[in-house]
């Protein structure tokens, strides 16, 4: 518990993966607890927001990552080396997925039954819900760089690493998810300013 109190909330250092890779069950949980709310995160963009696929596929990249830790080297950060696993594992499942699902089939996010917010946070969750609905709408070669880059605030070169291309790939790959995102956008542009 000591070790939870001083490292950062999402760096693992070095001794805890050594002691992950030695079988540590303490360790272990450590790594989970720094690193599942990163791996969701990705998977619930990666399953255009449905989120008992990303919880699914959540608990497969960390019984990968339980067996497989071994396999790291230390050659790139960890943070790289998990992001790649991550990245694999949701394109396999998309690829295993795609084999039972109608290609033309979209899944919409799930509504709460809550009580109606404030107008102005309803306003933000219906802008935040368009722009989601339009990353997940991109391809997932120019999904996965912008969920890459602005939800887990990868450098290109981190980028380029967990999706084994290179830089000037990443910056390409970005520069068509923005035009295509300021296209399905362009809308709420327009409302924003009517609204001021």
């Amino acid at each position: 518990m000591e070790r939870l109190a001083i490292m950062p909330e999402t760096r693992i250092d070095e001794q805890v993966i050594k002691d992950c890779q030695e079988g540590d069950r303490e360790a272990f949980r450590l790594l989970f607890e720094a690193y599942k709310d990163r791996v969701f995160s990705i998977a619930v963009y990666s399953f255009h927001g449905d989120q008992t696929a990303a919880g699914d596929v959540t608990q497969q990249i960390f019984l990968k990552l339980m067996t497989s830790i071994c396999q790291f080297r230390g050659e790139s950060q960890f943070t790289t080396w998990l992001h790649r696993l991550v990245v694999n594992t949701c394109i396999d499942e998309q690829r295993r997925r795609k084999r039972y699902l109608d290609f033309g089939e979209t899944i919409a996010l799930p509504t709460t039954g809550e009580r109606k917010p404030p107008e102005r946070r309803y306003e933000r969750r219906e802008l935040a819900d368009c722009v989601k609905a339009a990353i997940n709408e991109l391809k997932p070669k120019l999904r996965m760089p912008v969920l890459l880059k602005y939800v887990d605030e990868l450098s290109y070169e981190e980028i380029a690493s967990v999706l084994g291309c290179s830089k000037g790939t990443v910056a390409s790959r970005l520069n068509r998810g923005h035009k295509q995102l300021a296209r399905r956008l362009a809308h709420l542009r327009d409302q924003v300013a009517l609204e001021d």
